[in-house]
């Protein structure tokens, strides 16, 4: 998939963030009914404000949970749903809702990247870098002016050269693309993707990554042109990580799992943050877990994560 690349000038944006609207992720289970004809709430923090509209009866807020792209993204126009391919794992099925943070209307059309581990830690197209099931050296997407709070020091050994930041990024080692994909939102906003529910790396916790496309166009051979507005992960609460855990692959696994709350990337506000909506059987998590969030963007916005 080709998108703009063009550079903006960080400080106007900046101060256009303070201004305007933000992009978020606002899980499924935060979506709320507004009143007739719009109204404006007290928000999840202190200043921050949400606003609904008569029309879609959804509330629309004004916060930030943009993310780093981290190193091993692929633009590999493997436009599908089912990305699953060979990883054996947890059946997972992510679904997902684009709207726009202002108006509260759906994203119609735009182009939604997942890519994610698998198992056992493995990125495809980086399988040499990635070797997490054993223990080793797996990819660190810690970005580089940790939070307050957060362990500091030196990252893993092994981490992506280029910086501590994660943010870095890495050219592919392998032709492998499996657990990565491109779809096209639907005209209420939705995209469904089929997976397997990830691993865990050193340094991580559980994780997709994901990125919005927004005005540019289908092709035969893609999606062309337009622009990133927003770059992000979605994530798992610990107890499904826990019971997966139990499951096959992932039972076998050697590797130092990071918790939610170790995190460094997820901002631990719950579904604002990215983490998802998960249903799934207690009994038996591996009969598979469906998975949703709705994310609100700002459509005018280039948020490439890099």
């Amino acid at each position: 998939m080709t998108e703009n690349t063009e550079s903006k000038s960080h400080s106007p944006l900046h101060k256009r963030d303070l201004t305007r609207r933000k992009v978020m992720i606002a899980g499924v289970g935060a979506v709320m009914a507004a009143g007739a004809g719009g109204t404006l709430a007290a928000g999840a923090f202190a200043g921050e404000k949400k606003q609904g509209t008569a029309a879609t009866g959804e509330a629309c807020y004004r916060l930030t949970s943009e993310t780093t792209e981290g190193p091993y993204y692929i633009d590999a126009d493997k436009i599908r749903q089912d990305i699953t391919e060979d990883r054996e794992g947890i059946p997972l099925t992510l679904r997902i809702k684009v709207i726009d943070s202002e108006t509260c209307k759906p994203l119609r059309n735009a182009a939604v990247d997942i890519w994610h581990c698998d198992a056992l830690g493995i990125y495809s197209g980086y399988e040499s870098l990635s070797t997490g099931g054993g223990g080793g050296t797996p990819p660190s997407d810690a970005p580089s002016d940790a939070p307050s709070g957060t362990p500091t020091g030196e990252p893993p050994s092994g981490a992506p050269s280029g910086g501590t930041g994660g943010g870095v990024h890495e050219e592919p080692t392998d032709d492998e693309r499996y657990l990565r994909g491109t779809w096209r939102t639907d005209k209420q906003g939705y995209v469904t993707f089929k997976t397997i529910f990830p691993g865990w790396y050193r340094g991580r916790c559980v994780h997709i990554h994901t990125k919005v496309h927004v005005s540019g166009e289908w092709t035969d051979s893609g999606y062309e042109g337009g622009n990133t507005c927003h770059t992000g992960q979605f994530f798992f609460d610990e107890e499904s990580v826990l019971a997966s855990a139990e499951v096959e692959p992932y039972s076998t696994s050697t590797t130092e799992r990071t918790t939610l709350t170790e995190d460094t990337i997820y901002d631990q506000s719950g579904t604002t943050g990215g983490l998802l909506k998960l249903k799934y059987s207690k009994k038996n998590i591996a009969k598979g877990v469906q998975a949703s969030i709705t994310v609100g963007v700002d459509p005018e916005a280039t948020n490439t994560g890099t």
